[in-house]
């Protein structure tokens, strides 16, 4: 009942908001919320509120979810790179509709939970490795889309050979005023040009595996 109540009202909030994109909110329905949120949040499992999560991690609110992957513009026959699994909620949704996802977590008790998940619900397509994802992924080739869950301190130019021409990421970044900005950068030649989408709360990114969570 939680599930088929809370998507309904989040339909709906998500059209006031412009986020009309069918496949995604197909592949949003598809994925029961409910199971990657720890079960004292049920409740709040398709509400606007952060939800905190183990390692001292959180899951952004079901609206926010939803604004960002409808800016990543996922397609089928996409190849998605995720750095920050968290809960696996996101990996999940984009897996319905691309057709592979790579996602990259630093803590292990995370990409184990996160791939009970995924085993549970059957997606077979999305990989999850326990890895430093603070400069992407090296040696997989190149990716359609790539989304960053944690802010960067500069513009991450680096990423740009792991993105096929006309491909995009979507990634915080922390401005000069401090504020954190959800920006969309566009590869076009060996560029990017860059488009400010929305502020957002944000986690620095911070490298290195955690070794003991």
């Amino acid at each position: 009942m939680i599930e088929k109540e809370g998507f309904a009202a989040l339909v709906l909030r998500l059209r006031a908001e412009g986020v009309t994109d069918l496949d995604l909110l197909t592949a949003f329905e598809q994925t029961p919320r409910t199971q990657f949120v720890p079960p004292q949040f049920a409740s709040d499992a398709y509400s606007s509120r952060t939800i905190p999560i183990d390692c001292g991690s959180f899951m952004e609110g079901a609206d926010l979810a939803a604004k960002i992957l409808s800016k990543l513009q996922v397609r089928p026959g996409h190849r998605v790179l995720e750095i920050g699994t968290g809960s696996g909620f996101t990996a999940a949704v984009i897996g319905r509709i691309a057709e592979r996802v790579l996602s990259l977590e630093r803590y292990r008790t995370l990409v184990t939970a996160a791939q009970i998940r995924m085993d549970a619900l059957g997606l077979r397509n999305i990989i999850i490795r326990q890895m430093d994802g603070s400069s992407g992924l090296h040696g997989e080739g190149t990716f359609d889309r790539i989304l960053v869950t944690a802010a960067f301190s500069a513009m991450p130019r680096f990423y740009a050979d792991q993105l096929v021409s006309g491909g995009s990421m979507v990634a915080p970044l922390i401005l000069e005023d401090e504020r954190c900005m959800m920006v969309r950068l566009t590869k076009t030649g060996s560029r990017f040009e860059r488009e400010d989408l929305f502020p957002v709360p944000y986690l620095p990114l911070a490298s290195h595996i955690a070794q003991h969570l």
